[in-house]
Formats: C-alpha cells, structure tokens, sequence
C-alpha cells in the first residue's frame, strides 16, 4: 500500500472540503486534507485563507493562534502574517521588515455549498473536477429546493470506500432494514450505468423502501440516479412513487462530499436539496443521520480500508456494477489515495 505522501500525486490537485463555512469565525481552524496540516481562517473582509499549519518560523501550528487585525497572529512568538501569507510583523523586532521568505505555505480556497474548499497543488492533471458544476445545491440556485448541509462524520476508512457504499442499493434491505429496504424485497432490478468524464452516470436504479424519506406516508417503490461528480463526491436523486408521501410532487437530491484526511480516514458532509421550506431544518439532519450511522459501523469494519482497484481482490456481481465502474473510473484517472 501507497503512504499518504506518495498517493497524493493527482489527488493534491483536486479540489477537496474542509470544513463547514459558518465553522471558520473569529478564530483560526485547524483542519487535515491528504495528510497535510491546514489552517483555515478568515480576514477582516470575512475573506477565508487556508495554509499549511506550520508557522514558517519555528514550525508551532498557527492554528493554535489567534486572527489579530484581520492578520494570522503566531502562538509562539506573536508573528503575524497578512492574507497573502507574507508576515507583516516580528513583535521581537518593532523596526524588522521580514524579507519575502518568511512567509506562509499558502494554498488555494473557495467556499461553495456551505463549505470550505482547499486546493494543495496547482498542477494541472486530467481527471476532471467539476464538483462545483451542480447548480442543484447552490445556495440561490432552483429556488424550488432547500439546500440543507448534514455532517460532518469523520468516519474511519478511505473515501472512495465511502463513495461506492453511497452508489449501492443492494445493502438497502439489511443495514437499512425498515428504512430504505426491507429483508423481504431485497431484489434490486438491472439499471443503467455509463462513464462519464466526471466519472459514472446510473440511471433506472429502483428499490422498495418502507420510508425513503423524511415524509415517506407508506412504503413505496423509489427510483434512484446516481452520479459521481469527482472521484470523492457523488449526487443521488430520488423520486418516490406519486401518492407516497405527504407533499406532493416531492422529491429530493443528496450530494457527499468526503475530505479525504489520511489515506484510511475521512470528514463526510452530504448537501440536500428538498422540496420543503416548512420542516425544522433538524429533522432532515435527525434522517440523514440515522441512515449515514447505520453504514458507518459497517464501512469502518471493511478490509483492507483502502478500495481495492483490482476487481479480481474482491467478489462482485452484476448488481454492483456501479461499484465496478466506479473502481475503473479511479483506475483510469490514476486516483491513489485511497485506494489498493
């Protein structure tokens, strides 16, 4: 197996969430991506920065520091350091002027969907990343749908294990039993799947759940797409026959997105767009978390932790050729951390 150093190569320029964005105030967040200490914070303008968390001085995380004047303010010896990552002051030197060099490792930010996002590496590879081409869950985006943030669940096992358990339908009837499946109707009808350039379209995916959802009024026959969106993020709509709930025309996405923090442990966040204004915002994420806390014990019990990219490692059928694609797909995109 790869160390985290060593399968970071494509992964590093990826973009990849941290943390929630109402989480980054007043003070500094210490956060983990591919297996590199970051700091998040934000500037007097609510500007959000992410670093390496080593103060470039004498190496103390600067996470452990405090935002002084819209400046990153060193715990150690007070050095303070501006938005660029370039220290604006030395306290043990009131007339110093750091040179260029004492400044901060500075990575690439951006918040979209209610999170913080953090690029390691700027170079170019050919896997694309289109995690921010899903206007669904933009905040403004589609008006007729609520955009509900759930998480964060740090789980221990890599993500793309976690991306090909939210692609499966066929443990529905056993973890989810009473729920999304039942012991009775475990059968899961042939469907659709394709490559894509993002990674794996499914379409046609159907399955008799009990209560597939929050306003679920009986069991009901659901059909489900699926779509990786990067090769840690994926988006699932479901449509619930029409009479089976208590809203009508109801219907509802759910995006994941995994911060991938060690090759074998990882941040989850899923993003759901629904089509209600009325519920208390805490009922949808009482759901999402009963149901994402009934797979947790069971992909944390999964080995190797890793994915295996090789179908031969592992038995399959033809109702996880999600899962195959979705192993190929990484396959050929060179994605290694994570996986075996």
């Amino acid at each position: 197996m790869k160390t985290d150093l060593q399968a970071t190569n494509v992964a590093a320029a990826l973009w990849h969430p941290v943390v929630l964005a109402a989480d980054v105030q007043s003070s500094p967040y210490a956060a983990h991506l591919l297996g590199q200490d970051v700091v998040v914070w934000r500037d007097l303008k609510g500007q959000a920065h992410a670093w390496a968390d080593q103060c470039p001085h004498l190496g103390a995380r600067l996470s452990l520091g405090r935002v002084c004047e819209g400046r990153l303010e060193c715990p150690y010896h007070g050095w303070q350091f501006e938005g660029s990552g370039r220290c604006a002051r030395v306290p043990a030197l009131p007339g110093f002027t750091p040179p260029a060099g004492h400044t901060a490792h500075v990575f690439e930010v951006q918040e979209r969907y209610g999170l913080v996002w953090v690029r390691l590496n700027t170079r170019p590879v050919d896997v694309a990343s289109p995690a921010f081409a899903l206007p669904t869950f933009e905040a403004e985006a589609d008006t007729r749908l609520r955009k509900i943030n759930c998480g964060p669940y740090d789980v221990a096992t890599s993500a793309p294990r976690i991306v090909e358990n939210f692609l499966d339908m066929s443990h529905f009837s056993f973890v989810h039993e009473g729920w999304l499946g039942a012991r009775g109707s475990p059968a899961i009808e042939d469907y659709q799947v394709e490559l894509t350039a993002t990674g794996l379209l499914a379409t046609g995916c159907k399955a008799w759940q009990p209560q597939s959802n929050l306003h679920s009024t009986e069991p009901a026959l659901v059909e489900y797409t699926y779509e990786v969106t990067a090769p840690y993020a994926a988006v699932l709509t479901k449509i619930p026959e029409a009479g089976k709930t208590a809203i009508d025309g109801w219907r509802e996405s759910i995006a994941l997105f995994i911060c991938p923090m060690t090759t074998e442990r990882s941040r989850v966040w899923f993003r759901l767009a629904v089509a209600d204004f009325e519920s208390p915002e805490l009922k949808f994420q009482e759901f999402q978390h009963t149901i994402f806390t009934q797979d947790q014990p069971v992909l944390e019990s999964q080995k190797p932790k890793c994915l295996p990219l090789n179908l031969q490692a592992e038995a399959h059928t033809a109702a996880d050729k999600a899962s195959s694609l979705y192993r190929r797909f990484l396959k050929n995109s060179a994605i290694e951390f994570g996986t075996c």
